[in-house]
């Protein structure tokens, strides 16, 4: 157990539902790219629509608590629990914020999750060396950054073929009609979805840092009052909006149909519940942009702007290693203290 002054440790808390309002405001662009970028819902509402979502799914939560396991997976799963110290979750929190900002400021859809999973090994690496790495978790996170934009395009693609297929006796304009409906329900549960996987990697850091200070006793769990904070920060985070990462993500990818909106939509939904229940902290933005590739590729390769998705994929590439670097950088600062 480390030693850590109240003030402190309210001032980290603090630090990490920063993170949980950042992360919603990076990831705003997961939720609402789709229908702001169909005009299903004009921007402020759609900032709020999935806001509501975001936080609704702490009531998820309560009926069922199983779905908590992400939060393990990024307390205990990454980095051994019995290594962390204040200082590691600082290193964390810092290399993962400053990478979230830098993308933010230049429109970039890079992941908030792996910026996190990134600035956690780095500043663990740094305090116990590699022995401290928990590999069963690390490598699942790994092959989900492969796994969940692939299988979010290729779900995409088969929604759209089904529902084209279901459809195809139907006048255009009463598709049209039936797929703005179907957009916005299935919108709704990929807000859902997003707040039910991002927030639980801020719960995961808080929980940790009670369990490495003495402050939790008994069984490494989520407290109560520590999953609606951060279900209340993420939703905050949110109804800011970042509008930069909302253009790229709904418009300069591919233009969307309605169509292709609640295809993309609910593809991401499908992989999302998915992880949520295995306890896999995927990444919501590599989710979502998968799947508007392959609605977009479901119409015609073409549509797809190629260039714009291989920036984005270099984002992805670089984010775990640039956090873990910033990080340890960040850990680093604090031994001088």
């Amino acid at each position: 157990m480390h030693q850590l002054a109240f003030p402190l440790l309210v001032g980290l808390i603090a630090v990490a539902l920063a993170f949980d309002y950042l992360n919603g405001l990076h990831d705003a662009a997961n939720s609402i790219a789709t229908v702001v970028a169909t005009r299903l819902l004009s921007p402020v509402k759609a900032v709020l629509f999935a806001a509501v979502f975001n936080f609704a799914a702490y009531f998820l939560t309560i009926a069922f608590p199983s779905l908590h396991a992400v939060a393990d997976t990024i307390g205990k799963g990454l980095i051994d629990k019995d290594l962390i110290t204040p200082a590691v979750i600082f290193g964390a929190l810092g290399g993962a914020m400053f990478w979230n900002v830098v993308t933010w400021i230049k429109g970039i859809p890079s992941s908030s999750s792996h910026a996190l999973v990134g600035g956690m090994i780095g500043a663990g690496v740094a305090h116990a060396g590699i022995g401290g790495i928990q590999w069963a978790g690390l490598n699942k996170t790994l092959i989900a950054i492969v796994l969940s934009p692939t299988i979010g395009m290729f779900l995409a693609m088969l929604v759209m073929l089904l529902s084209s297929w279901a459809l195809h006796r139907v006048s255009a304009q009463h598709a049209e009609r039936s797929f703005r409906v179907l957009h916005l329900i299935s919108s709704a549960a990929y807000s859902l979805s997003h707040g039910l996987n991002d927030a639980q990697k801020t719960m995961g850091i808080i929980t940790v840092l009670l369990y490495s200070t003495g402050y939790l006793s008994g069984p490494f769990a989520v407290p109560h009052w520590v999953a609606i904070s951060c279900y209340i920060a993420i939703a905050m985070g949110t109804m800011t909006g970042g509008w930069k990462i909302i253009e790229t993500m709904g418009s300069r990818i591919t233009k969307l149909s309605q169509h292709q909106g609640f295809s993309s939509s609910l593809a991401g939904s499908i992989v999302l519940f998915t992880a949520s229940a295995m306890g896999i902290p995927v990444s919501t933005t590599h989710t979502i942009t998968g799947a508007i590739i392959g609605a977009g590729t479901a119409r015609r390769a073409s549509a797809v702007r190629w260039g714009v998705a291989r920036g984005v994929v270099v984002a992805w590439l670089i984010t775990i290693p640039a956090s873990a670097a910033v990080g340890a950088l960040f850990y680093g600062m604090t031994t001088l203290f």
